[in-house]
């Protein structure tokens, strides 16, 4: 029997809510924690079967998703666009392929490039791991000074920052916006507010509904264009020239936002997960 398999490292809020929504759907779902488990021969889902990668661990997400695939098995999100959303750089260029506004930005493979890249942008400076999550492990650089003792920190910290990746710092009005596209279509957002420039509700921003307007609806679109998959979570600033997209995440958490908005997301996750089981099983 086909079922709707939720793979997880850590049973989060989201996991809950994702396996009491299949409940109430009628969908038949499990909870499986695949911390301990030895992959290769035997695989935590057969094919009919449809996945939700939950790992804390993006890697492991993605590598779920390759053997999954590997032997017929729909993923949601499927590996491809987990490894766009899961490289900041990777976003970026399928992000500017599609004509999607977003902050300036630079990268670099060398201490003196980076911050060659620094003033090219101009402060202030973000620099950003290509990979990771929750704000972690961003710097803003105010000055030349300040960006000198990131780099040298970054130099240090191995093989996973020797490539540097820089955006333009937007100021944003001590708020930004989370969107959340399901099935290809924008659902809702918030809107994080924080008196610190990293606003993420992980780290303690205040959320509250948004309301989705024509122009912003229009750009989500462009932005599951750009990058595809059935559920994405948008980080967006709003500038007086207009939108610009920050990042784009294919596993993003949402506990934070089904009360605001109203929008029982974790029903929708599932509803469209299962509705991407191939036909016929």
């Amino acid at each position: 029997m086909a079922r709707l398999r939720i793979l997880y490292s850590r049973l989060r809020t989201e996991e809950k809510l994702l396996a009491a929504a299949a409940s109430r759907e009628g969908i038949p779902a499990t909870l499986e924690d695949v911390t301990d488990g030895v992959f290769g021969e035997r695989l935590p889902a057969a094919q009919g079967d449809v996945v939700l990668a939950r790992c804390i661990s993006h890697s492991q997400n993605e590598a779920l998703a390759l053997m999954l695939e590997s032997r017929g098995v729909r993923v949601v999100n499927p590996a491809a666009v987990m490894g766009r959303c899961g490289d900041k750089l990777a976003t970026t260029l399928a992000l500017e392929a599609h004509g999607v506004p977003q902050p300036a930005w630079r990268t670099a493979f060398s201490s003196e490039g980076a911050l060659a890249a620094a003033e090219e942008l101009a402060y202030p400076v973000v620099f950003k791991p290509r990979t990771g999550s929750w704000g972690r492990l961003l710097a803003k650089a105010n000055d030349r000074e300040a960006a000198e003792a990131v780099v040298e920190h970054k130099a240090f910290l191995g093989a996973a920052h020797a490539t540097f990746y820089l955006q333009a710092y937007v100021e944003k009005g001590g708020f930004d916006v989370r969107a959340f596209v399901i099935g290809g279509e924008p659902r809702c957002a918030i809107r994080r507010e924080s008196s610190h420039w990293i606003t993420n509700t992980a780290r303690g921003g205040r959320a509250a509904n948004l309301p989705l307007d024509d122009d912003l609806t229009a750009l989500l679109r462009r932005v599951h264009g750009a990058v595809g998959g059935e559920f994405l979570a948008v980080d967006l600033f709003s500038t007086a020239e207009g939108w610009l997209v920050n990042e784009v995440n294919d596993g993003g958490e949402f506990r934070n936002s089904m009360d605001p908005t109203g929008v029982d997301i974790a029903a929708e996750v599932v509803r469209c997960a299962w509705a991407a089981r191939p036909e016929g099983l």
